[in-house]
């Protein structure tokens, strides 16, 4: 199955995608059945696959397959997933093939114990690992990266659990949020040391919860406790006991930016900042680089929602909804022929013409990846009669590929690598295009010292983790 047979209308937005999302939980009769909330709250992080594995007396079991949580879990199911202690994950593949062998979590067995294994990230010395571990006889089951963790981890068990979990994650280069179930029924979550991707912690009355945003810790009534420390890991017992250990990190953090951006759900809190909040600041800021008079502000729905609504108060150019959204759409809906390529994107928004034909406006959209989308709804904008378009987008211009979980990785997938802006603001058809500067971008977060906070290696190519692809001195200088 290939990803476009899954859902035929998310990759005709040229809209980036991240690797996944993942939720566990501790001591709970309702385990598997809180974790398939979790992961539903979870499910904008990964639409491929979905899985649930569940400790129940020393067993692990598992269901996983393609599809949405909903699709992929019934009642029935998750009745025969029992016991108190659960990992589950929301995939979208940026490392390994769409099937059903990749999906996760992973179980493996090795000396009379079982591991579950899920994971959102991206591990960039992967294929270097990879390599070494077959050459002295491991044997792969899948083509994802994922699978390299459980490797070195039981090859490090003979020094104990501890120390297999330490060497593990500093033999690992990359993005990487790990829960790993074991079959005394224990939960460990890993969070790498340069600390890319969110994992929180949360409580319920004596359970605990990992999860990659606050959004899943509040559909299942857990009360938020505190991010993961970049380089930590969390070690969670059957008997609710946790413990913390503290591998070496990098001066600077890299948590990437672009969560704040796009990725997250809006109502989460991300290192005490409201997602919701931040992207609305990003709109103001955008506001005061490039105003511009206009009858009416509006997003792309959902996408540039919140920082078109900062746009706005920041301007005082009225917000308007003018973009209608089905959100009904189906996964498989049938295709249309050749002749009607665009129509994948005319059936998820539909404009309200009264309030744009003959009016100039300004559209904001968090982000331009590969600009397919944008160019058709710009030209069918313009068709039915709106007298000028100025494009507004709330992040720097990518110009540069992501190593560490993001789904662009060539410079050939981003329009704004190979194009200036003005060359951009023709091609799409646009009568002026800003793009918010990346001082911009870093002073909209509020957060003092953010540019040794933030991995923004998308806009400025400055890697924090290097691979087998040269890094310029400059940036070096500043890692």
């Amino acid at each position: 199955m290939t990803m476009r047979d899954i859902d035929p209308t998310t990759l005709e937005d040229g809209g980036p995608r991240e690797a996944c999302g993942v939720f566990g939980i501790t001591n709970h009769a309702d385990a598997a059945a809180l974790s398939y909330f979790g992961l539903y709250a979870l499910q904008h992080r990964g639409q491929e696959s979905a899985g649930i594995a569940v400790c129940d007396n020393g067993e692990i079991r598992m269901h996983k397959n393609l599809g949405l949580v909903s699709d992929v879990f019934g009642t029935d199911i998750l009745k025969k997933l029992s016991g108190n202690t659960a990992i589950g994950q929301v995939r979208y593949s940026t490392t390994g093939k769409t099937s059903l062998i990749n999906a996760q979590p992973f179980v493996v067995s090795h000396r009379g114990h079982t591991y579950a294994l899920a994971h959102n990230g991206n591990i960039v010395n992967a294929h270097v690992l990879r390599r070494e571990l077959e050459s002295s006889g491991s044997i792969f089951q899948t083509t994802n990266d994922t699978e390299i963790f459980l490797h070195l981890f039981v090859k490090n068990l003979d020094k104990g659990f501890d120390t297999a979990l330490v060497n593990t994650v500093e033999t690992l280069k990359g993005a990487f949020s790990f829960l790993l179930l074991t079959s005394d029924c224990g939960l460990v979550g890993i969070k790498d040391p340069n600390g890319f991707r969110p994992l929180c912690l949360g409580r319920k009355n004596g359970s605990y919860v990992l999860a990659s945003e606050t959004c899943a810790l509040d559909l299942v009534e857990a009360q938020f406790v505190r991010e993961l420390d970049p380089g930590e890991i969390v070690i969670i017992s059957k008997n609710g006991s946790i413990r913390s250990i503290q591998v070496p990190t990098p001066k600077r953090r890299s948590f990437c930016i672009f969560e704040f951006i796009y990725f997250a759900r809006p109502d989460s809190m991300i290192h005490d900042l409201s997602v919701y909040e931040m992207r609305k600041a990003m709109g103001r800021q955008l506001a005061q680089e490039s105003h511009v008079d206009a009858d009416l502000v509006m997003p792309f729905p959902d996408s540039g929602n919140y920082a078109a609504l900062g746009y706005s108060e920041q301007s005082g150019v009225p917000f308007e909804m003018a973009m209608i959204r089905n959100h009904y759409v189906g996964r498989t809906f049938i295709q249309p022929t050749q002749s009607m390529r665009d129509f994948g994107v005319r059936v998820k928004l539909n404009p309200v013409r009264s309030l744009l034909r003959g009016k100039e406006i300004v559209i904001v959209e968090d982000s331009i990846i590969r600009g397919t989308t944008t160019k058709t709804r710009i030209k069918a904008l313009r068709e039915m009669g709106v007298k000028r378009i100025h494009m507004r987008v709330s992040c720097p211009p990518h110009r540069f590929p992501c190593h560490y979980g993001i789904d662009f990785s060539s410079k050939g997938e981003l329009i704004a690598s190979g194009k200036s802006v003005a060359e951009l603001t023709s091609y799409l058809g646009l009568d002026s295009m800003h793009y918010l500067s990346i001082e911009g971008l870093l002073a909209s977060t509020g957060v003092k010292n953010a540019e040794d906070l933030f991995c923004k290696s998308c806009f400025d190519g400055c890697y924090p983790v290097s691979f087998d692809k040269d890094l310029s001195k400059d940036c070096l200088e500043k890692i």
